[in-house]
């Protein structure tokens, strides 16, 4: 049985912990509210995007530009992971790992056996996880989200198209969390090259004509550049914010730990002291005995 001081310094670090995590939670509860507006801002730009770009292929021959045109045959694929920089997030990162050696070991596992599958990892943890265990790296970017910025979101973007337009990928997946509430992250899986279009949804297209200057391919030409800068930016901003709901969750269901624990640490102190008092009554009560005798 652990002696009233065992119990003492036991309670002592729990309730430095709880500490620990309850200003964890602030900082999180904190730093998500700026990246939920961050990302939430940047989704209409990005579907807007979508929307023009599938206009304008439904005029023009998308085999006019290399990144719209799908190759007969896979047989080299990029993966890109969007991971965090630091821990202390719940199944965060676990769970995103997870799903792109799923994408990597059930999807493309014949090129992965032949060595055909690389990938970019954004974020330190995926970063670490991928090359200890030797997956081919083309680059990695450690510590982006310390200070996260649209120029590694297109620096990650350019790389991708040159690799496809050099056939060194014939198809760039994209690997993230994207965020959904706070309570329920949604782990995503999307196609960044080639790019398809959606089909246009909006009425607004039906039956209206439209003039293009100089030309509907000179526009695609200089939008789809636009458009992979963007969708790998809203990728980054889903991640972050979704990192940081995960990290305000895991804190907050640690101080809730905490806080039981020292509850039960509190009886078992309770009870250990009684336990102390009673033996040194019965041993003077025992005492007063012996002396009467």
């Amino acid at each position: 049985m652990p002696t009233l001081k065992d119990i003492r310094i036991r309670l002592k670090g729990i309730k430095s912990t709880q500490q620990v995590t309850k200003a964890m939670k602030m900082v999180a509860a904190a730093k998500l509210r700026r990246a939920q507006e961050r990302a939430v801002q940047a989704r209409p730009y990005a579907r807007k995007m979508k929307e023009m770009l599938a206009s304008l292929t439904s005029k023009v021959d998308t085999s006019l530009n290399p990144l719209l045109s799908p190759r007969e045959e896979v047989k080299k694929v990029l993966v890109i992971l969007v991971t965090s920089d630091r821990g202390l997030c719940g199944g965060f990162n676990t769970n995103i790992i997870k799903m792109a050696q799923r994408v990597i070991h059930e999807d493309f596992a014949a090129l992965h056996a032949k060595g055909e599958v690389t990938l970019i990892c954004a974020g330190t943890k995926g970063t670490e996880f991928f090359r200890k265990r030797g997956y081919k790296l083309t680059s990695a970017y450690p510590g982006v989200f310390q200070n996260l910025a649209f120029t590694t979101a297109r620096e990650i973007a350019d790389t991708a198209s040159k690799m496809y337009l050099s056939g060194e990928a014939d198809r760039v997946m994209l690997v993230y969390n994207e965020f959904k509430s706070v309570l329920s992250p949604n782990l995503r899986t999307e196609q960044l090259l080639p790019i398809v279009p959606e089909e246009s949804k909006g009425k607004a297209d039906a039956g209206s004509e439209y003039l293009y200057e100089p030309s509907p391919g000179a526009i695609i030409d200089e939008l789809v550049p636009k458009h992979l800068h963007t969708q790998v930016w809203r990728v980054m901003l889903e991640s972050n914010a979704a990192e940081q709901a995960a990290r305000m969750g895991a804190m907050d269901s640690a101080t809730e730990n905490a806080k039981e624990l020292i509850r039960l640490l509190n009886i078992s102190y309770n009870r250990a002291r009684q336990a102390a008092i009673t033996k040194e009554l019965s041993e003077i009560v025992a005492g007063a005995d012996a002396l009467k005798q």
